[in-house]
């Protein structure tokens, strides 16, 4: 180590202040985590006095201070004008002789001690002594250069780093975060270039971004070098990862998303300019089908990403690298994640309240809901137009797009993932955005009022209009304790992260249905007999399943991933998992459904439930519910799923479905299993303790017990005045069924819509020592504090 240059393999995190944030942590991971496994390529860094030093030989420190005293950064114009002109000092500037040499010797010595060949590449990275930081981000402000070549373009390439200091998205960004210009200094760290691209690369997060749920790592990839996902030009896969399960050596990989990956950018002419160190090209069909990281990698990627956060103690966002060649998985930056740091118990919601027609849809970044008149921004120039609340429409971002972004009331791009600049600073600042939409500047209107909505899960949609929201704000604080359980109904596994900071004890009622529509889309039948179909059918089912084995897979792996997902959510709560209960027109309506099902005059109390799962038409679809339940809890170790069989009739139906679960590995007590029957038709009440004998308790389903026992189409608007789960006859009903499972200590809980709509109607269920009550999350806090309300009383 000299006054110009420190290597790698010396640093700590307490060196910030000689080669900033980023050079600091790579020196760390080299130091204390190269044995546990973290594999960080080795390289150099210039130190902060390099920098000042150089300043100060050209005369750049005054005249830089006097135009940046004098610099209102929200003027944009100025801000343009400034920041160019002092880039353009930095760039002309000579580095000192002295500096020059250090370089040139390390440089060598790198070469050299590692026995790398004449056409060996570096990557050229800056790292700021104010960034990285656990309150405040700094993404993307400074230049990185990849692919540089020989002595000569590294010392031009690290000009480059030190001029872009002064970007204009730094310049502003430091003001608006009060951090002075002059006490901010670079360093320069020269690494050599993960291969990849000929691999691939991307980001992961110790937790989930959107949600800040601690116990899943979140994985971007896409192929060639990862500055394509960074700047978001590209839409990546997508992965989560559950810590515990990883820990405990089981399959962890909680769900999977295949992304576009349009794009990949690889080495450009390395005797060319600075500007071609790389370039971009498409990448083939039928590559960009394929998951661009193997099951095996991406946990390895997470073993590592978990290392590296409990070495530092806290969230942490790494950017990784698959090297084409060597095949190993490298990473090459680890910062503090700066938005979970600002989390409390403070629980936040939006709701659409309107229908609109959706112009778009893309990934959704935070949960907001945001509106106003859609700004089409095609150029950095065009700056000017955007004004407070306007509703900024891009085809991607930059980090020089940060004094507008922060005007904007919602963001949405055509292209880019949820770790691109967009969604990073989205984020950060609170706004909501929509990323890699396609052509969201083809459909939407320049000066149109548009409502973006992130409030519907992982999808995010534009809609046309300013539709009415709701924006509710809870504080949890600590609520007091209960005798009965207050669980959730959750059906979209996207929601889970979310749903499970809201104080729960599990969940009452997973739908599979949500899953089997929104993750599937396609009938099951279709896809065990997918060699028969039409050819057009074939064509549209394989681009549905692409990146899985083959179509009965890609039904099973998704139930997988969406079942795995709630389990791991909410764990070690109890999650339990209704298996589907879809009618015959709702399976129709799927790919291909029509081909399978019947026409029925009232599918509501037609084929349906267990009649379904014993019929021979669709025995082996249920026998693929049932091999992803069993993978999950046996093979993923979630064992805190349990299993609910909706709309049983009879007890021959009871004998049967819970001897065919049996069949499939699904026996009750193995493994902890408990099997709950769905407590909705009148004849379940009336023969509670019967049934009983074949599950281990029953779950209420109001909605059907309320229509079964009225003789009410709840669908009926005519007669949908008359439909009121209070009516005396049903609690008549409801009553004898908790009696019969208080008597055999069974469990018992509803998962109906009624407490959810009646406040007065949990009351009494409460009164009734019902065991828990399974609630939409948007009444959870209330309908709490209304129960331990009345238990103080």
């Amino acid at each position: 180590m000299t006054q110009y240059i420190a290597w790698f393999d010396q640093l700590t995190m307490k060196d910030v202040g000689l080669v900033g944030g980023k050079n600091a942590s790579l020196g760390e991971m080299i130091s204390h985590l190269s044995q546990a496994g973290v594999n960080v390529p080795t390289g150099f860094a210039t130190t902060t006095q390099a920098y000042r030093e150089f300043l100060v030989a050209n005369g750049l420190v005054d005249r830089i201070n006097h135009v940046l005293d004098a610099l209102d950064v929200d003027d944009i114009n100025a801000l343009t004008s400034t920041g160019k002109t002092i880039r353009a000092w930095v760039l002309n500037a000579s580095l000192p002789d002295a500096i020059l040499q250090a370089i040139s010797q390390a440089y060598e010595q790198l070469v050299v001690s590692n026995n790398y060949h004449n056409d060996i590449s570096f990557a050229v990275r800056s790292s700021a002594t104010a960034e990285d930081l656990a309150d405040a981000s700094f993404a993307g402000q400074q230049e990185t250069l990849l692919n540089v070549h020989g002595i000569d373009q590294i010392t031009a390439a690290i000009k480059i780093v030190f001029a872009s200091l002064y970007n204009d998205r730094a310049i502003a960004y430091r003001v608006h975060q009060k951090f002075p210009h002059d006490k901010v200094s670079l360093s320069a760290g020269i690494q050599k270039m993960v291969r990849s691209d000929l691999g691939a690369s991307g980001v992961m997060f110790t937790l989930d971004t959107e949600s800040g749920f601690r116990d899943a790592i979140f994985i971007t990839a896409a192929y060639g070098l990862g500055e394509t996902i960074v700047q978001g030009t590209v839409n990546p896969d997508e992965f989560y990862v559950y810590k515990l399960g990883l820990t405990l050596g089981y399959p962890a990989i909680l769900s999977r998303r295949l992304g576009t990956k349009a794009i990949e950018m690889i080495y450009g002419d390395k005797k060319s300019t600075n500007d071609t160190f790389t370039l971009t090209r498409n990448v083939d069909v039928e590559r960009r089908m394929r998951f661009s990281l193997s099951d095996a990698q991406v946990e390895a990627l997470a073993r590592q990403a978990m290392i590296i956060e409990q070495h530092y103690g806290h969230p942490m966002d790494i950017e990784w690298a698959l090297d084409g060649l060597d095949k190993q998985l490298y990473i090459v930056q680890a910062r503090p994640e700066t938005v979970e740091s600002r989390t409390s118990q403070i629980i936040e919601r939006f709701k659409l309240n309107d229908l609109g027609n959706v112009l778009i849809e893309g990934r959704a970044i935070g949960h907001k809901i945001g509106q106003g008149t859609a700004r089409l921004i095609m150029d950095i120039d065009q700056m000017h137009e955007v004004q407070s609340s306007d509703v900024l429409v891009t085809d991607m971002t930059d980090p020089d797009w940060e004094p507008i972004m922060k005007r904007a009331s919602a963001i949405v791009t055509n292209r880019g993932g949820r770790t691109c600049h967009a969604a990073i600073v989205a984020r950060e600042m609170g706004v909501p955005a929509v990323v890699g939409c396609g052509n969201a500047t083809a459909l939407i209107q320049d000066g149109s009022r548009v409502t973006v909505s992130c409030a519907e899960g992982d999808t995010g949609y534009v809609y046309d209009g300013l539709l009415r929201f709701e924006h509710t704000i809870t504080d949890t604080g600590k609520l007091p304790e209960l005798p009965v359980k207050i669980m959730m109904n959750v059906g979209n596994p996207s929601h889970a992260f979310a749903f499970s900071r809201t104080p729960n004890q599990g969940i009452g009622l997973a739908r599979l249905e949500f899953i089997i529509n929104n993750m599937i889309g396609i009938h099951p039948k279709a896809l065990l007999e997918f060699d028969q179909l039409p050819d057009a059918l074939k064509t549209e089912i394989s681009n549905r399943i692409a990146g899985y084995a083959n179509p009965v897979s890609f039904y099973v792996d998704k139930l997988v991933e969406g079942i795995a997902t709630l389990a791991a959510a909410f764990y070690p709560h109890p999650v339990i998992v209704r298996t589907s209960d879809f009618k015959s027109n709702e399976y129709a309506n799927l790919i291909a459904g029509s081909r399978y099902e019947p026409s029925e005059e009232n599918p509501m109390i037609g084929f349906r439930g267990a009649s379904r799962y014993l019929a021979p038409a669709f025995r082996d679809c249920f026998e693929l519910e049932c091999r992803a339940l069993r993978t999950v809890r046996d093979d993923m170790g979630l064992t805190n799923v349990e299993i609910m069989i909706p709309f049983c009739r009879t007890l021959t139906e009871a004998e049967q479905v819970t001897a065919l679960l049996a069949t499939q590995g699904l026996i009750r007590g193995k493994n902890g299993l408990r099997l709950i029957m769905m407590c909705e038709i009148p004849s379940n009440a009336l023969l509670a303790e019967e049934f009983l004998q074949y599950f281990d308790g029953f779950s209420i389903g109001s909605n059907d017990m309320t229509q079964l026992t009225l003789g009410i189409d709840r669908d009926s608007s005519l007669v949908s005045h008359l439909f009121d789960e209070r009516n005396p006859a049903v609690k008549k009903l409801l009553k004898m069924a908790i009696d019969a499972c208080h008597k055999q200590g069974k469990y018992i809980g509803i998962c109906g819509q009624g407490p959810s709509d009646y406040p007065d109607f949990a009351v009494w269920l409460f009164e009734q020592g019902i065991s828990s009550l399974s609630l939409n999350p948007d009444s959870v806090v209330e309908t709490w504090l209304d129960l331990a309300k009345l238990h103080r009383d």
